[in-house]
């Protein structure tokens, strides 16, 4: 496979720890110059050290503060244009749909859904006139089938999923492909998080909530961040030209539709 992207610029969102660390880790191998992109200066700086050498970079901004997202993303543009962009952010609270406030959907659909837009129009003349533009969404497998407890979650990851289609169709002819990855339940801080709750709510030890959960994939494991950025890595490849407008579950088999 050619999996060489030796001149291809990548900014990877949300890269200062967990899927987005490891996908820019996996890019940087592959030969991409990398720009990180999160909200925490310190994490970013030490994440910096973890990518292979090449010429890397990162950008400051809360995903919460799309004027500081704006602001952030043209420093970054003043060096080169990028011809790579993976959107990734932080999931939604979790709850119940009906406890949902007007603004819990306002704040995820800002941090997700209007970042990732803004994003892609400031990134896709680049990606235009370089003729080869790769465009990865982080989502979730709530776009297959709805996550109980993750009600605003599951409404947003889906609104995004629609998005990156008609995306995908209107840019295919220029060389730009747009995918989405859907995570399972992966060794993160957001699936510590979700054990953590569990157990709170269920008055159970955390080991027993995750070995429960566990109990619901076929792989009988949760999923590492390296696996999920392999195949962020072929999307983003020339080997990856001619995958467009899907959504891949990377779940060890948990969600139930075909």
């Amino acid at each position: 496979m050619d999996l060489d992207l030796k001149g291809r610029r990548a900014l990877v969102c949300g890269s200062s720890q967990g899927m987005g660390l490891a996908i820019a880790k996996e890019l940087s191998e592959m030969g991409a110059n990398v720009t990180l992109f999160a909200r925490n200066e310190n994490s970013l700086k030490n994440a910096l050290n973890q990518l292979a050498p090449g010429d890397h970079d990162y950008l400051v901004a809360d995903f919460d503060d799309l004027e500081a997202v704006k602001n952030a993303i043209d420093v970054g543009l003043a060096k080169a244009p990028y011809q790579i962009l993976i959107n990734n952010s932080g999931g939604p609270a979790p709850g119940p749909l009906t406890d949902a406030s007007l603004s819990d959907f306002d704040v995820a659909m800002n941090r997700h859904l209007h970042v990732s837009h803004t994003l892609v129009q400031k990134l896709l003349e680049g990606m235009k006139e370089a003729g080869y533009g790769r465009i990865v969404n982080i989502i979730s497998t709530s776009v297959k089938v709805p996550i109980a407890g993750l009600g605003v979650s599951n409404t947003v990851r889906g609104a995004m999923a629609s998005w990156a289609k008609t995306l995908a169709n209107e840019l295919g002819g220029y060389g730009i492909t747009v995918n989405n990855i859907l995570p399972g339940f992966i060794n993160t801080a957001r699936i510590e998080s979700l054990v953590a709750g569990k157990s709170k709510k269920l008055g159970k030890p955390e080991e027993e909530v995750e070995e429960d959960m566990k109990k619901t994939i076929p792989a009988g494991r949760f999923g590492e961040p390296e696996e999920i950025a392999a195949y962020a890595g072929l999307l983003c490849s020339n080997s990856g030209a001619y995958i467009n407008g899907t959504s891949l579950r990377i779940d060890g088999g948990r969600t139930g539709s075909i």
